[in-house]
């Protein structure tokens, strides 16, 4: 059953299954800079931080990449992946613009995979666009944590993302 999101207040559906801790994370293909494709989810050699967000080009997403990038820094055994549907172009000038050198941004556009996450909105405004959640998968590709963020307009809890890294 689809996960429900609000936008400014008003409910939209999110597409695709709701995951959960203990579910194994679906393998995605996403798209980094240079138009190169790279695998989220599943099994790997490092833990996965998986961050969808709607769009980079807004002032919380742009606040929550900066703030993931800096918090995340000491994290080498991590591979952070912030997913958006912003063209990979854009991505990149976005992260040489604000220094951001310590998580991987990666496009949705090609195959809209992340809708195996359940994170696709469904309707509205921002219907195709990616919603706000964190997802933490370990080596063996399971969830082991998992944030939706009831209200698009709200950052996700860093402290909880945290804590559940360590």
């Amino acid at each position: 059953m689809a996960e429900t999101i609000l936008i400014k207040g008003n409910s939209a559906s999110l597409t695709g299954p709701a995951l959960n801790i203990g579910d194994a994370a679906p393998e995605a293909i996403v798209v980094i800079k240079d138009l190169k494709e790279k695998k989220v989810g599943g099994k790997k050699e490092k833990i996965q931080l998986i961050i969808t967000l709607p769009s980079l080009d807004t002032s919380v997403c742009e606040m929550e990449t900066k703030k993931f990038n800096e918090m995340l820094a000491k994290y080498a055994n991590i591979d952070v992946n912030v997913i958006s549907m912003d063209m990979p172009f854009a991505q990149d000038r976005f992260c040489e613009s604000y220094g951001i050198k310590n998580i991987t941004t990666a496009s949705d556009f090609r195959y809209k995979d992340m809708e195996k996450y359940g994170v696709i909105i469904g309707e509205g405004a921002l219907k195709g666009l990616t919603a706000r959640a964190v997802f933490i998968a370990d080596k063996e590709g399971k969830i082991v944590y998992k944030q939706l963020v009831p209200e698009i307009t709200n950052e996700p809890d860093y402290e909880d993302v945290l804590k559940a890294l360590t």
